[in-house]
């Protein structure tokens, strides 16, 4: 029988929930490092027992973790830390490189500031080999490790394309989204906050932004930019990767060419405002969001938790609400906490600010929490294991 294997980053450490196929009982592993931040934890699909991990503090900088036995034992793949406490990189080990000039951005009045390195907030591992890992960081840049996270490079080429446009959101300006293109290895999709959505065809040595048609939620200097926009996450199913999902600050999109024009599919949701999207694993056309009242409310409207799947691609919309919370539920779901397992009947888990990871074994029809009083979960993701 499969097994899932359930990946929480949190404020306070990591933790790995297992279970079989029912995904009935789980096992709860950790807290693996211990009141340290654990912004992201992803493994391989290549092979199961090799995870990373993004590890971080404000004293220590920034620390990738690697397990090449499921997460039972970790260590920093070239040891040591890979950032000083101000944020600059040190060390010749588990290091991030910028290549090129740092430079200064500018912000929109003209303002310089410089350029910080504070935080990994995603790691995508490569569809073809565990030893390659793409990670996005804060201020926003894109790297690449071929050597299972010892040593990483940037594509520079990103912070090329307009990047003295570039401005932060709220959470800062994260590079949070990386999505693989599973028919094509030299192309892929990063969204960033907020700036926008990129795309490469060649691997990484030249991007264009793919944000044509998404509204504008806020003043821009050229209102026909193409950078500015605050993305909060992106989407695909691998049996279609021309097909984006986005939940954007204030509405939900999709593009059906690859990110060259988007339009809005927000249809009948109670706000579109939100931070997570995913997609059912067997079901291209499936989505799910999760609304939040506001950009300044940051917790479920009424305060009542509630999943919204659409069936149609967008724009119709149906509530989950069997085994949430329906009052005084105040939590929010961070941009990576959703996911999603490959099992026959697809499961959807996602995890709350409240410490609380949620899962459906039946694609949203009926939920129960598998966890509680975790620290604040940062991400969620999910390996189905033969």
């Amino acid at each position: 029988m499969s097994k899932v294997r359930v990946l929480v980053g949190t404020k306070k450490g990591a933790f790995i929930l297992t279970a079989d196929g029912k995904r009935e009982k789980w096992d709860v592993s950790g807290p693996h490092f211990g009141g340290w931040e654990i912004y992201h934890v992803k493994g391989s699909s290549v092979d199961p027992n090799r995870l990373y991990a993004s590890q971080s503090s404000g004293w220590f900088g920034q620390i990738i973790q690697r397990s090449d036995d499921g997460g039972k034992t970790w260590e920093p793949p070239g040891g040591g830390p890979t950032t000083s406490p101000d944020g600059m990189p040190k060390g010749e080990s588990n290091k991030f490189v910028y290549e090129g000039e740092v430079g200064k951005h500018l912000w929109y009045d003209g303002t310089p500031h410089p350029w910080e390195f504070k935080r990994v907030w995603h790691l995508e591992p490569s569809l073809t080999d565990a030893n390659t890992v793409y990670a996005g960081v804060e201020d926003a840049a894109l790297f690449k490790t071929t050597d299972g996270g010892r040593t990483w490079k940037e594509l520079p080429a990103l912070r090329h394309t307009k990047g003295e446009l570039w401005q932060p959101g709220a959470g800062g300006m994260g590079l949070h989204t990386i999505l693989l293109d599973p028919k094509n290895p030299d192309r892929i999709f990063v969204a960033i906050s907020a700036a926008g959505v990129f795309r490469t065809e060649d691997g990484g040595k030249s991007w264009k932004p793919a944000t044509r048609g998404l509204n504008l939620t806020y003043e821009l200097p050229d209102k026909s930019s193409e950078v500015g926009h605050c993305v909060h996450r992106i989407a695909m199913h691998p049996s279609r990767p021309n097909v984006l999902f986005m939940q954007k600050h204030w509405d939900v999109n999709r593009s059906d060419d690859g990110g060259e024009s988007w339009h809005e599919v927000s249809g009948n949701l109670p706000s579109d405002f939100g931070f997570p999207i995913d997609v059912h694993a067997h079901e291209p056309n499936t989505i799910y969001v999760v609304p939040i009242k506001s950009d300044s409310e940051h917790y479920p409207p009424d305060a009542k938790l509630r999943v919204y799947r659409s069936r149609t691609g967008g724009d119709e919309w149906e509530p989950l609400t069997k085994g949430l919370p329906q009052q005084d539920c105040y939590v929010n779901i961070l941009r990576d906490a959703m996911a999603v397992d490959s099992l026959d009947k697809c499961g959807i888990y996602f995890g709350t600010t409240g410490g609380q990871v949620y899962a459906s074994a039946d694609s949203g029809d009926n939920w129960k929490p598998i966890v509680r009083d975790l620290p604040p979960v940062l991400s969620v993701e999910v390996q189905t294991l033969s």
